[in-house]
This record gives C-alpha cells, sequence and structure tokens, in this order.
C-alpha cells in the first residue's frame, strides 16, 4: 500500500520551532513528526511513500537517508515554490500511476498526530465505493466541511469569512472538522483539473456538486491533535508520554 505524507508547509504557526527546521523534523516527545507518520503509515501495512518537500527541504533528504528510509521505500517531491495540498499530490501522481490500476492510497498531513483507524477508514472507503473519504470529527473549527445524511460532501463553511458554499442541496446538512487524514482512489488523479497551487478541497467540492462520492469517515471518539502551535507540541509531548507509561 502506497501513502503520501504533506510536509512542504512553511510551518509558520510552529515558529519560533521552524525557525532553523521543518516542520516535519520538528520534535514531539523526542521523535520528528516525520517519524511518527511514518511509523503510523508503516503499522497500517504501508511500505512505499511519498513526502512533498519545500521549506529547508535538504534537511528532510538527509535526514531520511540517515535513518535509511526507516526500511521503507520513501521517494521525495520537492516543490520550487509551494503548490498546496492538491497541487502537491497532482505532483506527485506519477508515484500511484507507475504500476498502473492501483489500490486506494492514503494522503496524511505531518503535522496531525491521530489514533484513527487507518484500516478501518480503508474498509470504509471500499464499501462506500468512494472516490475519496475524509476523516471527521465532531469539533470547534474555524472550516467545517458540510456532508448530507449519507454523508456524503455537499459544500463548506468559513466562518472568519463568515461564507457557506453549497454544491449539493440536503435537507439535513452535518458540519463537521476535517482531520487532515484522506483515503483516496487513483481515479481522481485523472480528474484534478486545477493547476497550479491549489487546496484538494477545492477539488473535492468541485466532484461532489458533479455528483463525486466524497464521503466523511467519523471518528469522532479517536484521539488526533493538529500541532499548528508550540503550545500544541508540548500537550501532545505529555499525552504521548502519558501513553507510553500506560503500555509500560
Amino acid at each position: 500500500m502506497k501513502a503520501m505524507i504533506l510536509a512542504a508547509g512553511l510551518g509558520t504557526r510552529l515558529r519560533p520551532l521552524t525557525n532553523d527546521r521543518p516542520k516535519a523534523l520538528v520534535e514531539v516527545a523526542g521523535r520528528t513528526l516525520l517519524e511518527i507518520t511514518i511509523a503510523r503509515l508503516r503499522e497500517f501495512g504501508v511500505r512505499e511513500v511519498i513526502v512533498n518537500v519545500h521549506h529547508f527541504a535538504g534537511m528532510i533528504t538527509e535526514y531520511l537517508r540517515e535513518k535509511n528510509s526507516f526500511g521503507m521505500r520513501i521517494e521525495i517531491s520537492e516543490e520550487g515554490s509551494l503548490l498546496d495540498t492538491g497541487g502537491g499530490l497532482k505532483k506527485a501522481a506519477w508515484f500511484f500511476r507507475e504500476e498502473g490500476p492501483a489500490a486506494p492510497f492514503i494522503l496524511h498531513n505531518v503535522d496531525v498526530i491521530s489514533a484513527i483507524d487507518l484500516r478501518r477508514m480503508l474498509g470504509f472507503h471500499t464499501e462506500n465505493q468512494a472516490l475519496a473519504t475524509l476523516a471527521v470529527q465532531q469539533r470547534q473549527t474555524s472550516r467545517y466541511l458540510l456532508f448530507d445524511e449519507q454523508m456524503r460532501l455537499c459544500g463548506r463553511r468559513l466562518v472568519k469569512e463568515q461564507k457557506t458554499e453549497l454544491l449539493r442541496p440536503s435537507p439535513q446538512l452535518q458540519e463537521v472538522a476535517f482531520s487532515g487524514i484522506h483515503v483516496i482512489s487513483p481515479r481522481l488523479l485523472e480528474m484534478m483539473r486545477e493547476e497550479g497551487a491549489f487546496s484538494i478541497v477545492q477539488s473535492y467540492l468541485r466532484l461532489a456538486g458533479e455528483g463525486e462520492r466524497i464521503v466523511a469517515y467519523r471518528a469522532d471518539g479517536d484521539y488526533w491533535r493538529d500541532l499548528g502551535k508550540p503550545e500544541s507540541v508540548a500537550r501532545v509531548s505529555e499525552d504521548l508520554k502519558k501513553q507510553a507509561m500506560l503500555r509500560d
């Protein structure tokens, strides 16, 4: 199974931790975010990974070389200018096409730590014959995704902008927060008509409006943290230490 780790961002919210390193190499409880994400993916059967890089790109390449790619096949997709989530995936599409028709793959933010069951999520994706499945939770956010009663994507609500985009009407809209973890069918790659730098959510919304199955996987009870700020890193470090103590 293959996956892509989104690690090209500047990590501005994590400053000063990212003043001299990419966010992927910020450490939490003695391990880098990149190592934690790779280990999680490997636990669920992923053996081939592509990582997009930009900010301090050479440091990530050297880090993976020193770690012998953690015993996996890991490719690098270097972005001269930031392409955002959609543009980054589109640039790396070759990685998922190289063996012809392929199984679904995982797209995972490097600055997200969770206990979401990726195997169950993959099964849910397959059962629903989805084009893409997004892990979501009921929590506060500044950007909500809107789904119908069958948990198919209908639109989004941007809180700060006081703006709602509705691509598919539904009498019972549910608004949830996206968790930065996707399961994607490779045929999506041929449907991404957007160019340059763009958010993959932009593609999802367009495709949902065209009738494609973009569905939500509810992960409300699962541990999840966004490592967007230095204080979040400290909090997650404590969480991981407590989990380690419980295992011991």
